[in-house]
């Protein structure tokens, strides 16, 4: 395993992050992921489908238990993964939640809709960052990705999606919401300036990578509707995020990068 790069990809149960963790199983390149969720089932039921869908990869991949609300977790997983190979290569900050559908169904208020998505989106990340900067230090190339929202983009293009227009009156009824996610997303492109400051002497390339609107199971809405909203396949999300780590966007470290593009924000 000496010559795999070792990624470790957060969120990697599903939606983007489980694309993320096939696109480096079937890279030419050799790698061995890290595949980090909540908890160690959904780890391994993702691994699980996985070896079914790239029973050829010569790459390899095992489960990492890591919740970005615990720092006890957090630090479980960072011991782990410390133990057992010494350094990482690369780490996809791509867990993420939205609440703003809770708020909609009455299930949460609107403060914590808001509130729970700072601590995972951006306070969760953070603390899992900085308790893994020493691992990804060791590495002879350590790449440092932030998986974007939509935000960046809408504020680039002065377009508002993909809430559509709404007339006059309050209250407005809105049957689907995302603003919670995406003010969280925002700060994480501020978070993305920082450690790219902070880390800019030690020679850590970092990014923030924005796949677009893509189809996932995020906040519960399921990936029907996103489809209907024009969402493209998750699996894009996972090839760009690869190729960011395969060097191509070197270029543009310290910027908002998305497929084709540097986001104007």
């Amino acid at each position: 395993m000496a010559s795999r790069k070792i990624v470790l990809v957060t969120g990697a149960n599903s939606g983007i992050g489980f694309e993320t963790v096939k696109a480096f199983l079937l890279s030419s390149n050799p790698y061995h992921v890290l595949a980090g969720a909540r908890t160690l089932d959904k780890a391994n039921g993702a691994i699980e489908t996985l070896q079914k869908e790239c029973p050829d990869s010569t790459n390899t991949v095992e489960p990492l238990e890591v919740d970005l609300n615990s720092d006890l977790s957090i630090e479980n997983a960072f011991a782990a993964v410390e133990t057992k190979h010494g350094h990482i290569d690369a780490l996809i900050n791509n867990a993420g939640a939205t609440f703003d559908l809770e708020y909609l169904k009455g299930t949460t208020t609107l403060r914590e809709s808001f509130t729970k998505a700072y601590d995972t989106n951006v306070a969760g990340t953070n603390v899992l960052t900085h308790t893994f900067i020493p691992l990804l230090l060791k590495s002879s190339d350590p790449r440092l990705i932030f998986v974007a929202g939509l935000a960046n983009i809408t504020l680039a293009s002065q377009k508002y999606f993909p809430t559509p227009p709404l007339p006059a009156g309050w209250p407005k009824n809105i049957d689907f919401e995302t603003i919670g996610y995406r003010c969280s997303k925002v700060a994480l492109n501020m978070l993305m300036v920082d450690w790219n400051h902070k880390l800019k002497e030690d020679g850590v390339k970092v990014w923030c990578v924005g796949p677009g609107l893509l189809a996932t199971n995020l906040g519960g809405g399921g990936p029907e509707l996103a489809k209907r909203l024009g969402a493209g396949h998750a699996s894009k999300g996972g090839d760009i995020l690869r190729r960011v780590v395969e060097g191509e966007r070197d270029g543009d470290v310290g910027k908002i990068v998305v497929d084709g593009g540097v986001s104007m924000w």
